[in-house]
């Protein structure tokens, strides 16, 4: 297969696993769809790594667990945040983060004009998705939350570049999501009794967590030794347009024609700080 076409069935299983969230959110709601999200991620994760066996020191260990926790509060909030806007919309909207990492460690003239044309498309979603016919309240929650997921977004790239520092790679993933599972425990732990006494509930939470975090991490290393990171870079500006597709076809949210050219926009902003670093 294609590593373009890889990275669109990586995106595609991404948001299919978004999805599938948005339909648990009426059971236990969505801050704590986001939290079981990592929990059994890191469960999955952590059988399969085993990070136990490598020699961590603290500085790794807390390293890690500050990258988990930014990657938890992300999804918990990022999940809020798809409660209340359509999907494709809130994730145009959340690449605000990583196009605003580019913009202040960038020089070149790039990734300054792609912090512009970002906010370009995030006025115009923003603009439509206030004047649409959602309850205002629903939009000023959604994009509130969305704005404290591309900040979260933002903390992760860069604590994820520390993690990648160290070589520890997927066992930092599995540690670092063990730990923001047991930050946020507090919050939503009592919601335990209701998963684990629902076989299905737990089946499809489970699916989130697979097609979500595992499934998309993997494709995308392989994605990564196929192309390298300057490619793949790129390709992530088709990830929007993915999530309008998923979003268009499972819960049927049709988007405008204004709210296409604005996640033309964060695209073009998006491929701009990729092209930067080629």
């Amino acid at each position: 297969m294609p590593a373009p076409l890889l990275f669109v069935v990586s995106g595609l299983t991404l948001y299919v696993g978004a999805a599938v969230a948005v339909g648990l959110f009426d059971s236990i709601g969505a801050p704590a769809v986001g939290w079981w999200r990592i929990v059994l991620s890191a469960l999955v994760l952590l059988a399969w790594r085993r990070p136990w066996r490598r020699r961590w020191t603290r500085r790794q260990l807390a390293w890690a667990a500050a990258f988990g926790v930014a990657l938890s509060a992300m999804n918990v909030v990022f999940y809020v945040g798809i409660d209340h806007l359509p999907l494709g919309v809130a994730v145009a909207l959340e690449f605000c983060g990583p196009v605003a990492v580019a913009a202040i460690t960038g020089r070149g003239w790039a990734e300054r004009g792609a912090i512009l044309v970002a906010a370009g498309g995030v006025v115009l979603l923003a603009g439509v998705t206030l004047e649409s016919d959602l309850p205002r309240q629903d939009v000023l929650v959604g994009l509130a939350a969305i704005g404290a997921a591309a900040v979260c977004w933002a903390g992760y790239i860069v604590l994820g570049k520390r993690v990648a520092g160290a070589g520890t790679g997927l066992d930092s993933l599995a540690v670092g999501m063990a730990a923001g599972a047991l930050v946020f425990a507090p919050a939503f732990g009592h919601t335990v009794d209701d998963v684990v006494l629902d076989p299905r509930m737990l089946l499809f939470l489970l699916v989130v967590a697979v097609c979500s975090s595992v499934v998309p991490y993997v494709l995308d290393q392989l994605v990564l030794r196929r192309v390298g990171t300057a490619a793949f870079s790129v390709l992530t500006a088709l990830l929007p347009a993915t999530a309008v597709v998923v979003g268009a076809v499972v819960l049927r949210q049709i988007p405008t024609w204004p709210e296409l050219a604005g996640l033309a926009l964060v695209s073009g902003a998006i491929a701009m700080t990729a092209r930067a670093r080629v």
